[in-house]
């Protein structure tokens, strides 16, 4: 049942992915569940720029490590291994982009909204098919520009790691009930 899923789906983070492949076809699928996502006057506003070889991973991982050097200041050498080493312990990297409506039917929150729908039903997805993922937004997204094209108006929102991974993952809990967070009017 959809809720089950829903309450069970967890970050997973490559620290925990083994080292199994995610082939085209699971990738394709979970693509496609970012398709159906409820879009605004039907913008579609969610771009994926998709690392799947070895090869574009690295790319990846050696790009964020070169801006990190560039961008961040104090320098942390532990934080910059972790950044080079993410793209290279996940089976998949999707970088999460928006396409703003050239013509602005829609508020650009809405765009953003819709894009993190897609995001949503992708994990939901993934979760099903037992590869975990996770959504990291850093700053480092801000410059995905110089490595990939984008179109005019498209911007990345933060990257989608994917990996298949061993054993369950933890509980899920809520520090408050839905009821905490509802007024009936």
């Amino acid at each position: 049942m959809i809720s089950e899923l829903i309450r069970s789906r967890r970050a997973v983070y490559p620290a925990q992915y083994n080292a199994q492949a995610i082939s085209k076809d699971e990738l394709v699928s979970i693509l496609e569940s970012a398709n159906w996502a409820p879009t605004h006057r039907r913008t579609e506003p969610w771009r994926f720029k998709v690392f799947h070889t070895e090869e574009s991973r690295r790319k990846l991982s050696d790009f964020l490590g070169e801006i990190y050097e560039e961008t961040v200041q104090p320098f942390s050498e532990v934080k910059h291994k972790k950044v080079m080493d993410k793209p290279l312990q996940a089976a998949c990297v999707l970088a999460i982009c928006m396409q703003r409506d050239p013509k602005e039917s829609v508020p650009e929150w809405e765009e953003i909204a819709a894009t993190a729908m897609a995001v949503q039903n992708m994990w939901l997805h993934a979760s099903a098919l037992h590869i975990g993922a996770y959504w990291s937004s850093p700053a480092l997204k801000d410059h995905l520009h110089k490595l990939v094209d984008m179109e005019e108006g498209e911007k990345c929102l933060g990257f989608f790691y994917m990996g298949k991974y061993d054993g369950e993952v933890s509980e899920g809990e809520r520090k408050t009930s839905i009821e905490d967070k509802t007024e009936w009017v």
